[in-house]
């Protein structure tokens, strides 16, 4: 491979803006074969590795409080309302942050923030590990919710950096395993929370926060050793403007909050509605956790394979036909919610884990590909390839940051509507019917603007 990291050890910025240095590679062609496949590849993929270790840590903590709510037993004097509120805040809060984690990777450097990002995740759990115990104040508990979302930040940050490593090919699969790791930090954690609710017990939730402290460290340590800055990523402001003027940014975030916003929404509550929605099958908190790891675990084994089979098919045209799984997967919700069957309610939530992770990949593959195809058009057109290249690239990042962030508010949004179907009604059914709309909804707009063929389609995505 013609390019290598540059081993001097201090950075320097060159005239044309690009930094080089330490760890800082100045080179990088990945749509070009023969580079990628004389070393590019290798590199790739070794920055991958630790990408996914990290975002998969940060979505531990970012899920943190998942299972923390399992262990506010009477003696936090918590109501399920209550209860859903923290697990809203973090959510809010880690949404928010993806949009400066976005631009962060553009003016730091991808490895340079990965370590930072991942230091910046011993706040929450030090900070729980201080004050979480019976007679804390719901305000300081609230706090300590809020906190944690910085471990959604790391995903933006992460899904940049990797989009600049892969080639449009590879993008997909590279996406979706980036993606897909990370996401498996929701079901681990509630594993991990299970091990630990079955052995120390209830009364003792810092075990918890004290099992992910060490492996922080380890990952920021590891992101130092293995990863590399790439000189040529960019996602600058200028790229944040023009993408929130494109249309298709509030599209393709309208379809995410529908696939990422279900699937985090869904693993940060799902223990919590299995305790309302059967008191008395689910009357400890031990019996709500061997289950809500499986729909998250299932989720996020499957997001690669949802980026596959978009490389193959089409984002919309695989994000089009899940959506119609997951009203169906929601219908068969509700239907078991209203008939108290506890194991088809059980498979139809399953199913909406798989659908909501599957579309994950589908509709972030659409991203590259929506701008893609209008590179295409403008080098048709007699537009510099190099030029064209470059900005589809930048644009893609920024975007992935803008659909990441609002994406995540889903998540608040579904734990808002199962605390007010609660509240309103004492059921969860209310919550449903709502997502059957919405994913209505999304259906429709995917084949009005990506699938039907018309004059304004684009091609390829």
């Amino acid at each position: 491979m013609s390019s290598t990291t540059d081993t001097t050890e201090t950075t320097t910025t060159r005239p044309d803006g690009r930094r080089t240095g330490r760890r800082w590679i100045t080179d990088w062609r990945p749509e070009d074969p023969a580079f990628w496949d004389n070393g590019g590849a290798g590199v790739a993929r070794r920055n991958l590795i630790f990408s996914v270790l990290s975002e998969h840590v940060g979505f531990s903590v970012w899920s943190l409080w998942s299972v923390l709510v399992l262990f506010l037993g009477p003696a936090y004097h918590i109501d399920p309302a209550g209860k859903f509120l923290l697990t809203a805040v973090p959510t809010l809060v880690g949404a928010v942050l993806r949009l400066p984690y976005t631009f962060a990777v553009a003016r730091f450097g991808g490895r340079n923030f990965t370590i930072f990002s991942a230091l910046l995740l011993l706040l929450p759990t030090l900070f729980i590990a201080v004050v979480l115990e019976p007679g804390v104040s719901y305000s300081t508990l609230i706090v300590a919710a809020a906190v944690a979302g910085v471990g959604g930040g790391n995903f933006a940050s992460s899904m940049t950096n990797i989009n600049s490593f892969y080639p449009q090919r590879l993008k997909g699969w590279a996406l979706g395993l980036n993606a897909g790791g990370g996401n498996l930090g929701v079901a681990v954690v509630q594993l991990v929370g299970l091990l630990v609710l079955a052995t120390a017990g209830a009364a003792h939730p810092k075990v918890l926060v004290a099992i992910y402290i060490p492996l922080i460290v380890l990952v920021a340590l590891g992101s130092a050793l293995t990863m590399d800055n790439l000189a040529v990523a960019s996602n600058a402001q200028g790229a944040m403007r023009r993408v929130c003027r494109d249309r298709h940014t509030w599209i393709i975030a309208l379809l995410y909050i529908g696939t990422f916003g279900s699937f985090i929404g869904f693993g940060f509550a799902f223990g919590q509605v299995l305790q309302v929605q059967f008191k008395g099958t689910f009357s400890t908190p031990v019996k709500a956790a061997y289950l809500t790891f499986l729909g998250p675990l299932l989720g996020s084994l499957v997001r690669p394979y949802g980026g596959r089979l978009a490389d193959r098919f089409g984002g919309a045209r695989v994000s089009f036909y899940n959506f119609i799984a997951m009203a169906l997967g929601a219908g068969l919700v509700l239907f078991a919610a209203i008939g108290k069957s506890l194991p088809l309610y059980l498979v139809g939530f399953v199913l909406l884990f798989i659908f909501s992770g599957l579309g994950n990949g589908s509709v972030y593959k659409m991203i590259p590909a929506i701008f893609k195809a209008k590179a295409a058009t403008r080098i048709a057109g007699g537009a510099d390839f190099e030029i064209e290249a470059a900005e589809s690239q930048r644009l893609s990042g920024a975007l992935i940051g803008v659909a990441g962030a609002i994406g995540a508010l889903g998540g608040v949004l579904v734990n808002l509507a199962f605390r007010q179907s609660f509240l309103s009604t004492g059921s969860a059914n209310a919550a449903y019917v709502a997502f059957i709309v919405f994913y209505a909804i999304c259906c429709a707009v995917t084949y009005a603007v990506y699938v039907r063929r018309g004059p304004r389609t684009l091609e390829g995505v």
